[in-house]
């Protein structure tokens, strides 16, 4: 039986502290080992204790939580959950957290919530069991969208992508790669709902193409990224004859409301052959059992490789069902979902 995953908790707050400590300490299979409330503490303590994973607070006195992340990655690269709070302010903060090499983030419980931090304790387990990596520090600014490609001609298929922790890194990587004319792509990332908005924003700052939350009955059009809504409803395409979004007041599906598995399978229903399925760093298992269905529909199917994951859960278990045709490394997707959804030389597919 493996060791229980150390953890650091800092927070300025000692409610807070305490809160969170109490959610990991229910599973054996996590112990926290200190906290503390600023970086100065926290410093000392990863010294003096090398834990496996850091539970951070993103609003802290004397140093705010991002700028100690940054020194973090930079000289002692570890895993590193943001705790915060979920608002807009909030969410932009964390979105930067994930770009400077956060694991993952989990938002503040609001009073009343039956489970405070979700799924906090299997997100750390998850942590501990990566390997610690060099993450690029953050960019002072955006980098600019690549040029138009100019012989892409877009067929006809429709990008369906999945992806769930390391997401954010991930979806930067491979949607940089799209010329302003790329497919109609729809996305399924897990996030919590106050994120999602933020997202869509960041991705249209940074990528060529539109990049927009998608809204339920949105056509799906050339040039155009459609990003699920955070934990409200699930996202589907929908409309043979003009396919468009569909936004579904659904049970949560693997745990998981938007569902990959759920998109995953309408894509699969309505564009068969004519559609490209991407399953993306992630826990889990949800888009497994869907991307499988993509694949006997027809689609041609895509997993990112264990080595650039962060987390080889979604892809693992979709490669094991033998629904990715092909594991590429994560700076390589962009440009084969290209060459798969191009169209041919004497016409569109």
């Amino acid at each position: 039986m493996s060791a229980p995953a150390r953890v650091l908790v800092v927070d300025d707050s000692p409610t807070m502290r305490g809160l969170i400590t109490a959610v990991l300490s229910a599973d054996p299979d996590v112990s926290v080992v200190g906290q503390a409330g600023d970086a100065m503490e926290a410093r000392a303590a990863i010294k003096q204790l090398n834990p496996d994973v850091v539970t951070l607070d993103i609003e802290m006195p004397n140093m705010n939580g991002l700028d100690f992340l940054e020194k973090i990655m930079r000289l002692r690269p570890m895993p590193v959950i943001m705790v915060s709070t979920l608002t807009h302010r909030g969410a932009e903060a964390s979105l930067a957290a994930l770009e400077i090499g956060a694991f993952d983030c989990v938002g503040k419980p609001a009073p009343g919530d039956a489970r405070p931090f979700g799924d906090l304790a299997e997100k750390v387990k998850a942590a501990a069991r990566t390997q610690h990596r060099q993450v690029r520090p953050a960019q002072a600014t955006p980098p600019a969208p690549p040029p138009a490609v100019a012989d892409f001609r877009v067929g006809r298929k429709i990008v369906a992508i999945g992806s769930s922790t390391g997401g954010v890194e991930a979806l930067i990587a491979v949607l940089q790669k799209f010329p302003a004319n790329c497919p109609p792509t729809v996305i399924t990332q897990h996030m919590p709902s106050t994120f999602t908005k933020s997202f869509a924003e960041r991705l249209n700052r940074i990528c060529a193409p539109v990049v927009q939350e998608a809204t339920d009955g949105a056509r799906l059009e050339i040039g155009k990224i459609y990003l699920a809504p955070g934990g409200e409803r699930h996202l589907q395409v929908a409309n043979p004859h003009a396919p468009c979004c569909r936004l579904l007041d659904r049970d949560p599906v693997n745990g998981h409301r938007p569902s990959v598995d759920v998109l995953f399978d309408s894509v699969a229903e309505l564009a068969g052959r004519n559609a490209v399925g991407v399953i993306l760093t992630g826990m889990g298992r949800d888009g497994a059992a869907g991307l499988l269905k993509m694949r006997h529909s027809g689609a041609r199917t895509v997993g990112q490789n264990e080595k650039t994951c962060v987390v080889y859960g979604m892809p693992r278990v979709a490669y094991e069902l033998g629904a990715v045709e092909q594991q590429l490394p994560l700076n390589a997707i962009g440009e084969e979902i290209l060459k798969l959804t191009a169209a041919r030389k004497e016409g569109s597919e």
